[in-house]
């Protein structure tokens, strides 16, 4: 397993520190390491079955089992590792779950002063909704990143985000080529809640994906959120603009815009969002990719449109959706629809529908089930098949 150097120099600064804890004549050190450190443990249980078209259908049991251990603070200093282990039936190459084990965080942390946080090492990076930087949280392998970020909330109301990427640890396993992409990465987000009805964002990433030449991109953009409450009922909206142009060593030279716009109402225990997504192109020679993404979250549960985890084509995407979405006897539902066509071309690309329950009982506990339908797409493009897919996941947390 490949691992940075700076998280070996983390996971040795963590065991030498506890064994010098055992001394009761180092008490900050014991105090740190051990009475004011945590470990969390978490097992999630899953079972996916696909069912594609023409091409195959398979079906894989996993078991991830999750550690996590946080050592309290000694002079403003913390540090947290966390270890993924992935038990596996198989492989199979419809579904996106392998076998591994690895390290999924291992940083160091300092609570500088003016409300600044500061991380270095292998993170979880969540901006936003996610929507251009996340952790792929559904997968059982997430999607974590070596980077040093700052954080200030000096200002109230105010969150400012700085990250340096040096290599994205992507789902993929051990071995395939795919599971590592080097990057000289800048990630840029400041989000301003001080407003009555919106919650800002102002971002700016600027990928650098050495690896992988065409993942180069620069992409500035604002988001809009907020909700209105009219006695029992809560009206919410989003908006969301940006533009990209190619960066780094990109070799095509292109410009194509992201917008959203999307509006919804709360009741009770009902839940009921229309929205109008679009991936622009660029005349179809290239479309506003978001590499770094949690793709699983948008765009359809069967992920047919990662594109090889950029997550557009050249024609780009237009997703108008709707999600319904309620509460009954602590069983929480979850339904979607969505229809797809080509920002350019005027390609048809399918439509899809998919319906979602989770049951969290005694507290440490939760039940799943999912199942996704997509049909529909004008045939002779990769993602023409007719597909199904269905999960069951048992998840505890200790």
């Amino acid at each position: 397993m490949k691992l940075t150097t700076l998280t070996l120099a983390v996971l040795a600064g963590l065991a030498t520190s506890a064994a010098y804890a055992e001394s009761e004549s180092v008490d900050p050190l014991k105090k740190a390491f051990i009475d004011d450190s945590s470990v969390n443990v978490q097992f999630r249980l899953r079972y996916e079955d696909v069912d594609v078209a023409n091409v195959d259908q398979q079906n894989q049991t996993t078991l991830r089992t999750r550690l996590t251990y946080q050592t309290g603070d000694i002079y403003n200093l913390f540090a947290l590792a966390e270890v993924d282990d992935v038990r596996s039936t198989d492989n199979e190459p419809l579904i996106g779950d392998y076998k591994y084990t690895q390290i999924n965080q291992g940083f160091i942390g300092y609570k500088g002063p003016a409300e600044t946080l500061a991380k270095l090492g292998r993170q979880r990076i969540l901006l936003d909704n996610q929507r251009f930087v996340g952790g792929v949280g559904f997968r059982q392998n997430e999607q974590t990143y070596d980077a040093v970020s700052v954080k200030n909330t000096a200002i109230e109301n105010l969150t400012a985000y700085y990250a340096y990427v040096a290599n994205v640890n992507r789902i993929f396993p051990e071995g395939s080529g795919k599971e590592e992409h080097e990057n000289e990465t800048s990630l840029i987000n400041i989000n301003y809640k001080g407003l009555e009805f919106v919650n800002l964002s102002g971002y700016g990433y600027l990928i650098d994906n050495t690896d992988v030449a065409a993942f180069s991109t620069d992409t500035f953009g604002v988001r809009a959120t907020g909700n209105i409450k009219l006695d029992a009922l809560k009206v919410s909206y989003e908006a969301e603009y940006a533009q990209q142009s190619e960066g780094g060593d990109n070799p095509v030279s292109y410009s194509a815009d992201y917008y959203k716009l999307g509006a919804g109402i709360d009741f009770d225990a009902f839940g009921a969002k229309i929205g109008y997504e679009v991936l622009g192109s660029d005349s179809g020679k290239a479309g506003f990719i978001t590499p770094l993404a949690t793709l699983h979250a948008f765009n359809g549960w069967t992920d047919k449109f990662l594109f090889g985890g950029k997550g557009n084509w050249d024609n780009g995407l237009v997703d108008t959706h709707v999600i319904v979405t309620g509460k009954i006897a602590g069983l929480k539902l979850l339904a979607k629809y969505h229809q797809f066509e080509s920002d350019y071309g005027d390609i048809d690309m399918g439509t899809e529908w998919g319906v979602a329950a989770t049951y969290p009982f005694a507290k440490h506990y939760s039940l799943g089930v999912k199942y996704a339908s997509f049909s529909g797409a004008d045939e002779g493009y990769d993602f023409s098949n007719d597909t199904d897919k269905l999960w069951l996941t048992f998840q505890a947390n200790y």
